[in-house]
């Protein structure tokens, strides 16, 4: 189903996801801070990310740039001049707005009527050193791909690889926007995860067309409905100044269709800019051919916020039963913030120890969470709502039986096992075994859980 903004939002806060930014002291507009189950998701959503782009790739290597660089590698790069959206103010009540987010050429606010676009340079500044004087401006990084560009010639020396070549990053960038929101759509402080792929010109357009199956596909494998995604290709006015072509990977946000990766083809732009401000020689020899050329640049770029915001919109569903409105998230087991719940059926005193002790193992493999307050019902609810894929029962029977109930968060069945079997078998079930596959001495169990 489709889930407004205004319920993801309550959703988030209420269960511990994403709180806004110094909020006791009104907040601080398009900066959030991630609370105890939206770092969970963000770190799975990168470990994701860098498990399919580097770990399982023998093409592509990682990278962690500092976010302060000689200010000469935002000259170099055109961020200076060029990365600049434009302003308008209100001549009425005095907002200011992107005009690209306005019509007719009146405040979205009050109707008032616009001032004519002026030019805003979106990098935030800050002094290197304790004068504040015009020589010692730095800027926080606007994108982490210059970092990646400027150690172009250390990662190929240090590594002695061959072209193909892709240098992965993961890390945080800033911009200071005009008008934001949309939650985590647009921030003004967020993460980005990037690979600049190295290629030989000529393999270009292969390695673009890769890229774009590619990276489709890892949202799909990750849950995304694809009927909820597009590729978009860019037009030429709307090109960047280093961009050859440009695809978005589009996902239908409740605002609409909007971009949540896109793959670039930079050309040679960033290395002949950076070798001609530096001075330093930016090639590559190719040993097989002989040759000395600059390399082409196809560039995947993601946001961290973005696509956790997109699994949690695409993830979220409500359904209807005996006990009301049950609320839960479908996300994949490897994003899940908790991979399982354990859960005595009681507070009863027999009960605790033997559930203390289930959750005290499953804890060392698993992010686990323990939950003895109010009814087993109620109990189920919180897991389903923040997306556990897995919650255990201890029950009277276990104490006899030593076997527990596990019990599966989409469909609600259930499956007895032994203590023994459970950390085999949840990792069988977190890595897509069916739950009616049972492990040795394990049994159904008849109907499903509320």
């Amino acid at each position: 189903m489709k889930v407004d903004m205004e319920k993801m939002v309550s959703l988030c806060k209420r269960r511990g996801f994403i709180f806004q930014s110094s909020e006791i002291y009104g907040g601080l507009s398009a900066c959030w801070d991630y609370g105890p189950l939206g770092v969970e998701l963000k770190n799975n959503v990168t470990a994701a990310w860098g498990r399919s782009m580097v770990r399982e790739r023998d093409d592509v290597v990682g990278l962690d740039a500092s976010i302060l660089m000689h200010p000469r590698t935002w000259v170099a790069s055109g961020h200076v001049a060029g990365f600049t959206d434009p302003l308008v103010d209100c001549k009425v009540c005095r907002q200011r707005w992107r005009a690209d987010d306005t019509k007719d050429g009146r405040c979205p606010d009050c109707g008032g009527e616009l001032t004519e676009p002026r030019m805003f340079n979106l990098m935030f500044k800050t002094f290197f050193g304790p004068v504040e004087e015009e020589a010692a401006v730095v800027y926080l990084r606007p994108e982490t791909a210059q970092g990646i560009f400027v150690n172009f010639a250390n990662v190929m020396n240090t590594t002695r690889k061959k072209l193909p070549l892709g240098i992965a990053q993961i890390g945080k960038a800033f911009r200071n926007e005009i008008t934001a929101g949309n939650f985590i759509f647009r921030d003004r402080e967020f993460e980005m995860m990037e690979v600049e792929f190295f290629v030989k010109p000529g393999t270009d357009e292969e390695w673009l067309n890769y890229w774009l199956e590619e990276r489709f596909n890892w949202y799909v494998k990750l849950g995304i409905k694809r009927e909820n995604l597009r590729l978009r290709e860019h037009t030429k006015d709307e090109l960047a100044h280093y961009a050859r072509v440009c695809y978005d990977i589009e996902y239908l946000f409740p605002m609409g269709w909007s971009e949540l990766e896109g793959i670039a083809h930079r050309g040679d732009f960033d290395l002949a800019q950076h070798a001609q401000f530096s001075g330093k020689d930016l090639s590559y020899y190719d040993p097989d051919s002989g040759e000395r050329f600059l390399p082409y640049v196809i560039e995947p770029s993601a946001g961290v916020d973005r696509s956790a915001l997109a699994f949690l919109l695409d993830a979220y569903d409500e359904e209807l039963d005996k006990e009301g409105l049950r609320v839960l998230l479908h996300l994949h087991p490897d994003l899940a913030p908790i991979k399982v719940a354990v859960l005595p059926l009681s507070r009863n005193e027999a009960l605790i120890p033997m559930a203390k002790d289930v959750y005290a193992e499953l804890r060392k493999c698993f992010m686990a969470q323990y939950d003895d307050a109010q009814s087993i019902g109620r109990r189920y609810r919180r897991q389903d709502e923040i997306g556990t894929p897995f919650c255990i029962t201890i029950d009277f029977q276990s104490l006899e039986d030593n076997q527990v109930t596990i019990r599966e968060r989409d469909s609600m069945k259930q499956i007895r096992v032994p203590v023994a079997e459970l950390k085999r078998t949840l990792e069988a079930k977190l890595s897509g075994e069916p739950l009616d596959i049972l492990p040795p001495g394990g049994s159904y169990w008849l109907g499903f859980s509320n």
